[in-house]
């Protein structure tokens, strides 16, 4: 069973997020308010905030530039995971991943299946690793954001989580770029 050990420090977590959406803008931006106020709350730092049109090539283009910026560890983006012709958000992540984290989508769907039953069927959030940066596909609702975060990110980014995180793996995320 994973816990927290309270003999490690808490390390803060620098923090990017994006928001996807052909209607939302700064005033009106739910999800990307949720992610915020939780990350922050838990102790982490908002490194960058953003939104952006669902367009591939933007979407993949700012993603990029936070994956090569040396003070954005994780990036967060929200909307565009869904079915529809607009929804890109997923392909674009999956251009810029060096390697995708399969799992994530399957534990989202789990939490998901809790919350809202089969209509977690319609969501493909998705989750990666690019240039030593993690990048996770969120859902465009608060509510998925929230359980996104409240039951997988908050462990998952938090050192102390036993017994692994995604924090103490990040000195290793880019050895392949090192060996070459």
């Amino acid at each position: 069973m994973s816990r927290i050990d309270d003999s490690r420090d808490f390390i803060p977590v620098r923090i990017a997020v994006l928001t996807v959406s052909d209607t939302r803008g700064p005033a009106d931006d739910r999800s990307g308010d949720t992610l915020v106020d939780r990350l922050t709350a838990a102790g982490h730092v908002l490194a960058a905030r953003a939104i952006v049109t669902d367009d591939r090539a933007v979407i993949a283009a700012r993603l990029r530039d936070w994956c090569a910026d040396p003070d954005v560890d994780v990036i967060l983006s929200t909307g565009g995971t869904g079915l529809t012709g607009r929804d890109v958000t997923v392909e674009a992540h999956r251009d810029v991943y060096e390697k995708e984290i399969e799992a994530f989508g399957t534990v989202f769907t789990m939490v998901s299946m809790q919350k809202i039953g089969t209509s977690a069927v319609q969501s493909r959030a998705t989750g990666g690793v690019a240039q030593g940066t993690y990048l996770f596909a969120l859902p465009g609702s608060p509510g998925a954001c929230r359980d996104a975060w409240d039951e997988i990110l908050r462990w998952q980014l938090d050192y102390r989580h036993r017994p692994c995180n995604f924090v103490e793996i990040f000195p290793r995320l880019d050895e392949h770029h090192r060996r070459k």
